[in-house]
């Protein structure tokens, strides 16, 4: 959620660095190396004085343990470091050669870090390691007894991915033809090859960032279970609905689910998602991560009234969840028409906002039996380290349970309603590029 260095991402993707071809063309404001020289610039003083630059799961490890390695997961996907380096040293029992491995120094200098190079990348790590590295061993202020093993981490998101990508009731489909959208505070989007795919506006291919041995490819949208908080908390209803749902000991989220089926059960509607046939949602609130690459992208409603009773609250909770929906369909178009392997599956994570209307997609949907997936990838990995299993691939398969298999609907008129929709929500974008253009022009900007 921290965008605050959009100006030093537009500087650094300005150089064009060869670094940049494995983030998607360009580095989001989300990711370090903007982050880092935003604190250079604006908080000097800290910086000079900084002991230690880290991502929270390998600070979570370092505190742990005291042991400094970074993991792959992070290092790859949010810092610039090159991971397939790795690639040249697997067989190399010489740990030195390993160290920096994966660091352009050309590309810190060119963006304006180069005391980064100068210490050597000590303040950042000096090199990343394989997610199914030894483990790390220490006692520690935890409380862990001395000799415990533990596993190197991985971004929340992504312990998500490997706690859902196996839990497919069957294996019909290889691994490359699935997507994991794991869901929160945004969403991200998910999908494996055996060979680096370049798309651009999408993040990766980062090797062996989730699933050892793949390449990760990594769409995402900046804001959507916050988007969906935000309507919510915003919206004049909300404190009605919140009392109630306390006094019925429930979560609103139902609720809105309860008024929707009720509204939809109405004679002229002809399916729930028609419900919103004027009221369209363009889910960009946050910036567009991918695949526009666009922070500065914002959200849009169309077909706004002076309502402000439940259930115009219910309503606008559908076209957002729409809107979210839309705004997958866009990334796995676009990483389809890039070389992609054509997704069959999706494996989504479970979220408070649960709703069946996020199976908008052509194929199936398969919701995880563990609702905690993050926490169940991030166990995979503790059971990795403690040698429980001889490598990630093979405790996923053993620990991830088959999910719930949510079919699309194969009704011709539910089809071209969504299609419509979302040719509605594409043009939404567009047409905010257009007026900001106009606007521009105007103000000789």
């Amino acid at each position: 959620m921290d965008h605050r260095a959009v100006d030093q991402a537009k500087r650094i993707n300005a150089t064009g660095s060869p670094v940049l071809q494995f983030a998607g063309g360009g580095l989001s404001p989300e990711m370090e190396p903007p982050k880092l020289l935003w604190v250079k610039e604006n908080l000097p003083e800290s910086w000079a004085v900084a002991f230690r630059w880290m991502d929270l799961s390998d600070w979570l490890t370092y505190r742990a343990t005291g042991d400094d390695t970074r993991s792959l997961c992070t290092t790859v996907c949010k810092w610039g470091y090159l991971g397939h380096a790795h690639l040249q040293h697997q067989s190399n029992s010489d740990t030195v050669a390993m160290e920096a491995c994966g660091w352009d120094d050309v590309f810190w200098q060119e963006i304006g870090l180069s005391d980064l190079v100068e210490g050597q990348y000590t303040k950042i790590g000096k090199h990343g390691d394989m997610l199914h590295s030894q483990a790390i061993r220490s006692g520690t202020e935890l409380g862990l007894l001395e000799g415990t093993p533990v596993g190197t981490a991985l971004i929340d998101a992504h312990a998500g991915g490997v706690g859902v990508m196996e839990g497919v009731p069957s294996k019909d489909e290889s691994i490359t033809e699935r997507m994991v959208l794991v869901c929160g505070t945004s969403t991200c989007h998910m999908a494996v090859s055996p060979e680096k795919v370049f798309i651009p506006g999408v993040w990766g291919p980062y090797w062996s960032a989730m699933v050892p041995g793949f390449w990760l490819t990594e769409g995402g949208q900046s804001a959507t279970g916050a988007l969906i908080d935000h309507l919510i908390s915003s919206h004049p209803a909300s404190s009605v609905l919140l009392e109630r749902a306390k006094l019925q000991k429930t979560s609103i989220y139902e609720l809105l689910n309860e008024i929707l089926d009720t509204l939809a059960s109405h004679p002229d509607v002809l399916f729930q998602g028609a419900l919103t046939r004027n009221l369209h949602l363009l889910a960009d609130f946050h910036g567009n991560r991918s695949p526009l690459a666009n922070p500065d992208a914002r959200g849009v409603i169309s077909g706004l009234s002076l309502d402000d009773d439940p259930r115009s609250l219910a309503l606008l909770y559908l076209a957002a969840i729409q809107g979210i929906a839309y705004g997958t369909r866009h990334i796995v178009e676009h990483c389809n028409s890039h070389g992609l392997q054509h997704v069959e599956v999706f494996l989504r994570t479970r979220s408070t906002c649960n709703n069946m209307q996020t199976s908008q997609a052509r194929c199936s949907v398969i919701l995880p039996r563990e609702k905690e997936s993050v926490l169940l990838g991030a166990a995979i990995l503790g059971a990795v380290a403690a040698k429980k299993f001889h490598n990630v691939k093979e405790a996923m398969e053993a620990l991830n349970a088959p999910g719930l298999v949510v079919e699309p609907s194969r009704h011709n008129t539910v089809q071209k309603y969504h299609d419509a929709k979302y040719k509605i929500f594409r043009s939404l974008y567009d047409q905010q590029v257009v007026y900001r253009q106009q606007l521009d022009t105007v103000l000789g900007c």
